[in-house]
């Protein structure tokens, strides 16, 4: 299979590395098929993108139609041979993003599957990807429900369909959870050796990897932020604080509320208990932690789950902070806010 290549930071390309097990279910829904729409979800930056982009070239080579959508970044890639539906999907994106119409690019990629269902009646994938920030907790199961639709009630028979959306907001998760449209499957960050494989190809001097990896966590995204600054660590997580406005969100909370806060610096299952849920859901909606961690089994996990346990890294058995810099951070707006 081609390996894609990736932008990672300024001026650096990087192929793509790692998360066999991710492709390796991607080719098992080819050959297999859905019956409900997967949902993908984990931490922001853990490679959720780069793993879609890679799936897409993987399900081309599969001979399936293969339509991508990014709304957030603006992206529609439209990898199937009928001219005529590529070039009109083409100017009705043009058209969308003109009005900065982010929402519709979703249904556009929607549309344009159902399309290519009844011209091909063959193999289709649609692949949504952090869609759901755009489109609000409510829409987004609608969203999910409508590519449901896709697989049980098609305009045509088909071949075979693969539907999967992917997302690292926190709370849609919850709301399609509550239904059984889909199948809810976690993505971690990157293994230590998977990690090691995209820190081999940065140019330049680095710091010593093991000290990457207690940064990151295994989180790509940081990783190329962390280079973008020149590895200046405090320069990450100051942004963090001010992008997620973590010292308002400290002078918020409730003296017991900080005081649970500080516990779960060091051991995040302190949260895991009925008093503390409100807690939980608020670091939850900000992207800070990933609540309810699933067991580890592999079959409900996207990739190679994270270990049970690994205070370094700030994981525990229930909740797991997103990266130890995003931890890093929460514990500094604690700090500053007296």
């Amino acid at each position: 299979m081609k390996r894609v290549r990736l932008s990672f930071a300024r001026g650096v390309e990087v192929g793509f590395v790692d998360r066999d097990l991710a492709l390796k279910r991607v080719e098992y829904w080819a050959e297999h098929g859905m019956n409900v729409v997967h949902v993908v979800y984990g931490p922001e930056g853990c490679g959720k993108t780069a793993w879609l982009l890679q799936s897409v070239e993987l399900l081309k080579e599969l001979g399936f139609e293969v339509i991508y959508v990014n709304p957030i970044n603006k992206e529609v890639l439209a990898e199937f041979g009928i001219r005529e539906l590529r070039d009109e999907l083409m100017r009705l994106v043009k058209d969308a993003l003109s009005q900065n119409a982010l929402t519709r690019l979703t249904w556009l990629a929607f549309d344009m599957a159902k399309e290519l269902i009844k011209e091909t009646r063959g193999k289709v994938a649609i692949i949504v990807d952090d869609a759901f920030q755009i489109l609000g907790v409510k829409e987004s199961a609608i969203y999910v429900k409508a590519l449901l639709n896709l697989i049980e009630y098609p305009p045509e028979h088909y071949e075979n369909i693969v539907t999967i959306a992917a997302t690292s907001e926190g709370v849609s998760r919850h709301e399609i959870g509550h239904h059984r449209w889909a199948n809810l499957r976690v993505m971690w960050n990157m293994t230590r050796e998977g990690l090691k494989q995209l820190y081999e190809q940065i140019p330049g001097n680095k710091p010593n990897f093991d000290e990457v990896w207690r940064l990151t966590g295994g989180n790509p995204k940081l990783l190329s932020q962390l280079y973008e600054t020149g590895w200046n660590t405090d320069e990450v997580i100051s942004d963090v604080i001010n992008r997620k406005e973590l010292r308002a969100f400290a002078a918020t909370l409730s003296s017991s509320e900080r005081a649970w806060l500080w516990e779960a610096i060091d051991d995040p299952d302190a949260l895991f208990t009925r008093e503390r849920m409100g807690l939980l859901g608020k670091l939850t909606e900000l992207n800070l932690v990933i609540n309810d961690v699933p067991e580890r089994k592999e079959f409900l996990w996207i990739d190679q789950p994270p270990a049970e346990r690994d205070p370094e890294l700030g994981i525990g058995n229930y909740v797991a902070w997103q990266t130890p810099l995003h931890r890093e951070a929460v514990r500094r707006a604690l700090q500053d806010v007296k």
